[in-house]
C-alpha cells in the first residue's frame, strides 16, 4: 500500500519550548527524526510544520515541509492538514504519523507500524514493545496497551490504552509507541470527531477512535525510541546520539 510519512512539529510546547529546533549535536531534533524516517524507505516523508522556522530548517536540509495552521488542536489534525495540501488527489491510501520528538527512532519501526493494515478490517495501526523495566508499569508517562495477542503472534487487536498499568494480573504488559498508520479514510473521519470522555480523562487521543468503533491493531516490535518531552529527556537523547 502506498504510504505518506508525515512528521507533525510545532514550536509551542509547555514543557520544552522550541523543541523541534533543539540541537542534538549540531543538528535540530526535527532533522534527526526526518532523516531516520527517510531511511525507513516506507514512502515520501514530509514535515507538517506549525511554524515557518521549522519549514525553513527542513527545506534548507533538502527535505519537504508543509506549513499548517499553528492553532490546530493536535498532531493528528496537523498530519491530516499536511496530507491534504501535499496530496490533494489522495494518491496515498496510508498516512503514517511519526512524532517529531523521537530523535533515536529506529527506521524499521516506520514500516512495522503499517503491518497490521494488511487486514482490511483494521482502520488504524500502531506498534508496541514488551515492558521489561518494572518502573514503567507505574510511570504515567509510559502509555500501556491492552491487546488481544496470543503468545505466538506479533499482531493483535488493541482493546484499550491507559497511563495506568493494564491489564491486571500476571503476564506481559506492553509499552505503546506513538507511531500511527492511518487508512486515509480513517484519518479523515478521526479529525472530524469531537474529543471523548475517555480521551479527556486519559489524555490519549487514540481512545477517541476506539470510542467511535474504529478498529486499532498493534504490531509487536523489539525497540522503543526515546520520546523527548522534557529538558532531561533532551539531555538523554544527546548522550545516546553522541555515542552513535
Amino acid at each position: 500500500m502506498p504510504a505518506l510519512i508525515v512528521i507533525p512539529a510545532r514550536l509551542k510546547a509547555t514543557r520544552l519550548p522550541d523543541k523541534p529546533l533543539a540541537k542534538i549535536g549540531d543538528v535540530p531534533m526535527i532533522l534527526h527524526v526526518w532523516r531516520r524516517a527517510v531511511r525507513a524507505g516506507a514512502g515520501p516523508v514530509i514535515v507538517a510544520a506549525g511554524d515557518q522556522k521549522i519549514v525553513d530548517v527542513v527545506t534548507a536540509a533538502g527535505g519537504q515541509a508543509v506549513l499548517t495552521d499553528p492553532e490546530l488542536p493536535s498532531g493528528s489534525d496537523r498530519v491530516y492538514a499536511a496530507a491534504e495540501i501535499f496530496d490533494p488527489m489522495d494518491a496515498y491510501d496510508v498516512i503514517v504519523n511519526v512524532q517529531g520528538d523521537l530523535p533515536t527512532l529506529d527506521p524499521s519501526l516506520v514500516a512495522a507500524s503499517t503491518m497490521p493494515l494488511s487486514d482490511p478490517n483494521i482502520d488504524i495501526a500502531t506498534i508496541v514493545a514488551r515492558i521489561t523495566d518494572e518502573k514503567e508499569l507505574s510511570d504515567p508517562a509510559v502509555v500501556k496497551a491492552a491487546l488481544s495477542l496470543k503468545p505466538s503472534e506479533r499482531i493483535g487487536s488493541a482493546l484499550y490504552f491507559s497511563r495506568n498499568c493494564i491489564p491486571s494480573g500476571a503476564g506481559e504488559h506492553y509499552h505503546h509507541i506513538g507511531i500511527y498508520a492511518f487508512r486515509r479514510s480513517a484519518l479523515r473521519r478521526f479529525v472530524t470527531l469531537p474529543p471523548t470522555v475517555l480521551e479527556i480523562r486519559e489524555r490519549l487521543e487514540q481512545l477517541r477512535a476506539l470510542e467511535d468503533g474504529m478498529q486499532i491493531a498493534a504490531a509487536l516490535v523489539d525497540t522503543i525510541p526515546l520520546g523527548v518531552d522534557t529538558p532531561a529527556d533532551l539531555e538523554r537523547a544527546r548522550r545516546i546520539l553522541d555515542k552513535s
